[in-house]
C-alpha cells in the first residue's frame, strides 16, 4: 500500500499533469485508478486537496503579489520555511528567480506550496516538482515545459511508485 501524499502527487504529475490531460480532482474514475494503483483514499483527498489550493494560489497570482519584479529584493524566510526549504531549497529556488524561471509571485507560490506538503522530510527532488507543478499552471507552460522540465528536474527523481 502506497501511504504518501506526495506520491499520488508524483503519479498525478507524470500520469496526467505533464501529458497536459485535463482532470477534474472530482472526477470518481481517476480516484478508482489511484485507489487501484495501490494508494489510500486519505492520501487521495489530501493530494487533491493540495492540487487545489495550487490552483487558488495561481489564481490569486492575477492580483499580482508583487508590483514591482526586481529580483534584487532581499526575501526573509520565516524559521519553519527554513527548516522546511534547507539551505539547498533556498539556493535553487533563488537561483530560478535570478534566471528568470520565476519570478517573484511564482516564488511565493512555490513556497507556499512547499510549505503544504504533508510530508516529514521534503528534500530538493520535491522541491524541483513543486516548481514544476507551480510553472504547469502558468500561462504559457505549454510553450516551455520542455525547458522547465530540463532545467528545473535536472537530476529530480520524480518516479516514485
Amino acid at each position: 500500500m502506497k501511504e504518501d501524499m506526495l506520491e499520488v502527487l508524483f503519479y498525478l504529475f507524470e500520469n496526467y499533469i505533464v501529458d497536459g490531460i485535463e482532470w477534474d480532482t472530482g472526477h470518481t474514475e481517476i480516484e478508482e485508478e489511484l485507489l487501484g494503483a495501490g494508494f489510500e483514499s486519505k492520501e487521495i483527498d489530501k493530494a487533491f486537496q493540495w492540487l487545489e489550493d495550487l490552483l487558488v494560489v495561481c489564481e490569486q497570482d492575477s492580483i499580482t503579489l508583487f508590483n514591482n519584479q526586481n529580483v534584487n529584493l532581499i526575501r526573509h524566510y520565516s524559521d519553519d520555511e527554513v527548516s522546511r526549504l534547507g539551505d539547498q531549497g533556498r539556493a535553487l529556488i533563488t537561483r530560478l528567480v535570478y534566471s528568470g524561471v520565476l519570478d517573484l509571485n511564482s516564488r511565493e507560490m512555490v513556497i507556499d506550496r512547499v510549505m503544504a506538503l504533508d510530508s516529514h522530510h521534503v528534500n530538493i527532488d520535491h522541491i524541483k516538482w513543486v516548481v514544476l507543478m507551480v510553472l504547469s499552471n502558468q500561462p504559457g507552460f505549454d510553450d516551455i515545459a520542455e525547458w522547465a522540465e530540463t532545467v528545473v528536474g535536472e537530476g529530480a527523481a520524480f518516479v516514485v511508485h
